[in-house]
């Protein structure tokens, strides 16, 4: 299975009944295992998990810390980036090179990397007091 094939076939899972927005994320670590995730709403909207959250969970309750690329799909008129704070999860996966595809279920597609979505990312060695 590929990462988009994978991102579509857990999109069609996701709970959203106040939003009705469904979002497939897939990543793949080094292994070349695929993690899926979708979002998941609650009615105490904060409480919502988001798509690439998911996937990351899934990766990292699999054993495997390190995102080489992903892959996130919507039903919108063009590609949708990560929220600020799934671009922050990511950020801790993988490389600022990691290639992220955005893609809409009709077949539009953008090519961006991590640190393209997100520049100036806070680190780890930002955490470094030595």
């Amino acid at each position: 299975m590929d990462l988009e094939k994978a991102a579509r076939d857990v999109r069609e899972n996701a709970y959203v009944p106040y939003s009705r927005f469904k979002v497939g994320a897939a990543l793949r670590a080094p292994s070349g295992k695929i993690y899926a995730g979708c979002n998941v709403e609650n009615v105490a909207y904060p409480e919502g998990t988001c798509a690439e959250a998911g996937a990351i969970a899934a990766m990292v309750a699999a054993g495997e810390t390190e995102i080489v690329e992903a892959y996130v799909i919507a039903d919108s008129a063009h590609p949708v980036p990560p929220c600020g704070g799934c671009r922050q999860k990511l950020a801790e996966f993988a490389r600022g090179d990691t290639r992220v595809t955005l893609a809409t279920v009709d077949g539009g597609t953008l090519e961006t990397t991590v640190a393209e979505l997100l520049p100036g990312a806070f680190g780890a060695d930002h955490m470094d007091r030595t």
